[in-house]
């Protein structure tokens, strides 16, 4: 298309700090490069890293563009060299590695996947970032299967109602841990077993009482710290402990002997970091075998609240807030 803008609306960060410093600005429209398309974005999904990057936490990689946002959906309007799918007009949903936050973004075209028929704009805009991160530590790193028991910390965010879904569409039933009383209800509605609430329960105990004493075969972590001697306890023999985050701390201490008592996988990983090939793969995957579920009406994304792009700010406050059920999406 050769009617594209010059410039285009951003969010920019200023001095990393609060969520008042983001704001709006003018930021030239980029160009794809070979195998990547530029995307018209939609709507943006968004996620904590973004809040770490506000916090110059979490920079992006070398390379990469500051405008914050992983994840976005809508349509592409130029492809680069080499490029045969996603073609120009096709709606999209795409894994970044940043500039979501923008009313135009380039993505790699093997991180792109079609947006579901059944779901509008807004709803495919939150599924790369979640259900990437989801689906390669839990099913392809993991290796969950059907009948096994998923414990996932942080069940009512973003990563945890999206592994609540997989988990509950894939046969393995799902145990969670949530701060409310009302951030558990929503989990069991979403299709949890057993939802604990780590403020008033001890999530071990309950955890091997709701397994008959076996323990989780698989648990999803995103607490760290002190969490990871408790997950070891609440883990199934030959069971796999997913660390993906460390809210919690970054450090911790560990009996290894339990590790080795109950021959358990300890594995973590960032996504952000991965190569454009190891995306494409997760992708592949997805499409393979998620993508189907969206098809068939199975599997919808639990949106919390939105955002015109311009109230970026308002939208991380919500997140740091910590009162969400769900995903947070910034519409173009």
């Amino acid at each position: 298309m050769s009617d594209l803008p010059a410039a285009m609306n951003a969010i920019q960060i200023g001095v990393p700090g609060p969520p008042e410093s983001l704001w709006l600005a003018s930021r030239p429209v980029p160009q794809p490069g070979p195998q990547e398309v530029l995307i018209r974005v939609a709507a943006a999904g968004i996620n904590r890293p973004d809040v770490l990057q506000r916090k110059g936490l979490y920079p992006p990689p070398a390379g990469a563009t500051d405008i914050p946002g992983l994840e976005v959906a809508g349509e592409v309007v130029r492809v680069g060299a080499g490029v045969t799918e996603p073609a120009v007009g096709a709606r999209v949903c795409a894994l970044v590695v940043g500039g979501g936050y923008a009313e135009y973004v380039v993505a790699p075209a093997v991180q792109c996947l079609p947006v579901p028929a059944a779901l509008s704009l807004e709803e495919a805009a939150v599924l790369p970032e979640t259900f990437f991160t989801v689906y390669y530590n839990v099913f392809m790193r993991a290796r969950l299967s059907a009948g096994e028991t998923l414990l996932i910390h942080g069940g009512s965010s973003g990563i945890g109602t999206t592994a609540i879904l997989l988990a509950k569409a894939m046969g393995a039933p799902a145990i969670v841990t949530a701060g409310s009383a009302e951030k558990c209800a929503a989990c069991r509605t979403l299709g949890a077993e057993v939802a604990i609430n780590y403020k008033e329960e001890d999530f071990v105990a309950r955890t091997l009482e709701a397994t008959d004493g076996r323990g989780a075969e698989v648990i999803l972590d995103m607490v760290g710290g002190d969490y990871l001697a408790r997950n070891i306890a609440a883990a199934a023999v030959n069971g796999r402990i997913a660390v993906i985050a460390t809210q919690g701390g970054v450090k911790a201490e560990i009996d290894l002997r339990s590790l080795m008592a109950k021959r358990l996988w300890l594995g973590g990983s960032t996504l952000r970091p991965q190569t454009v090939a190891s995306k494409g793969e997760i992708a592949a995957a997805l499409r393979r075998e998620v993508w189907p579920l969206f098809e068939s009406r199975s599997l919808r994304p639990v949106i919390h609240a939105r955002f015109p792009l311009r109230e970026a700010a308002q939208a991380h406050a919500l997140m740091e807030s910590g009162v969400h059920i769900g995903k947070i999406v910034l519409v173009a």
